[in-house]
């Protein structure tokens, strides 16, 4: 799952970032509204985690342009405010979520994947195939019956393999999906992310590499 941050209180969006990242998510991060307006024109996102209360452009602006771009893009929007009112204009321009600060990460995180189900052809949270079962929101893999223990990135790969239901995911995905912007495109990352989960699987691959064009989960 890709994710950006759009905080502009730096203290917070930087444990926010250090926080998803340790869980394994790709993300993001940018300190204002014209920023995040920018960023989601670029990337797709699966969830923006927006400050109602940008500078430069508003949140509310960058919600409406996340909404109007008609993607799957989920966003859960960050407030002071807590009074009803507040939180019913948040989720009349389109925001998907709304918590109010201060709150703790632990529920940021189950918002996050709440939100991100709702995504269109959204797949359950437990994924179970060809005897691997990959249950993202507690973060535990296996492969009949025995636990994997996998890094946050390879967490991360076998995820978007596994979403992928079979269809050949190219390597600019896998970086799309499981890596932050600042990764060089050029990088034998997924590669090698990609060769040490083949491991950790073990035997009968699972995971096949199609010639020039990537990697198929499954038979």
């Amino acid at each position: 799952m890709r994710i950006l941050v759009a905080e502009d209180e730096r203290l917070l969006a930087d444990s926010l970032v250090s926080g998803l990242r340790h869980l394994g998510f790709a993300v993001d991060v940018c300190y204002d509204g014209d920023a995040a307006t920018e960023r989601v024109g670029v990337h797709a996102y699966d969830v923006v985690i927006l400050d109602r209360d940008l500078p430069k452009v508003h949140g509310d602006e960058v919600c409406r342009h996340v909404v109007a771009a008609g993607g799957p893009t989920r966003v859960i929007m960050l407030t002071a405010a807590a009074s009803i009112r507040d939180r019913v204009e948040g989720l009349g321009i389109g925001a998907d979520d709304y918590l109010t600060k201060p709150f703790a990460f632990a529920e940021l995180v189950a918002r996050v994947h709440a939100v991100s189900r709702r995504a269109v052809a959204a797949l359950p949270p437990v994924l179970d195939h060809e005897g691997v079962t990959l249950d993202a929101p507690r973060r535990h893999a296996s492969r009949d019956g025995r636990g994997l223990l996998l890094s946050p990135k390879e967490f991360a790969v076998l995820e978007v393999l596994m979403r992928g239901a079979g269809t050949v995911v190219s390597a600019e995905e896998l970086l799309e999906k499981a890596w932050d912007e600042h990764t060089d495109p050029f990088t034998n990352a997924v590669r090698m992310a990609v060769m040490t989960l083949r491991r950790k699987l073990g035997d009968p691959p699972v995971i096949h590499t199609v010639p020039g064009a990537g990697y198929r989960f499954g038979a």
